[in-house]
């Protein structure tokens, strides 16, 4: 696994958790905001043929 991947894929799963502790904390600005950096990058990782496994958030 090459710096990029894992990188994306350590950011991704920073993020998940990020999300779910703003989600359980009542945040919902800091949930949009790691939901939407979640989406951006899902896309990226998409974007460079990164997989990312299927329970992911």
């Amino acid at each position: 696994m090459d710096a990029f991947t894992a990188g994306i894929l350590q950011r991704i799963e920073t993020t998940q958790s990020d999300l779910v502790r703003a989600r359980e904390s009542g945040d919902d600005f800091l949930a949009d905001v790691e939901q939407s950096e979640l989406e951006d990058l899902r896309r990226l990782a998409a974007e460079h043929g990164v997989e990312i496994g299927a329970a992911k958030l």
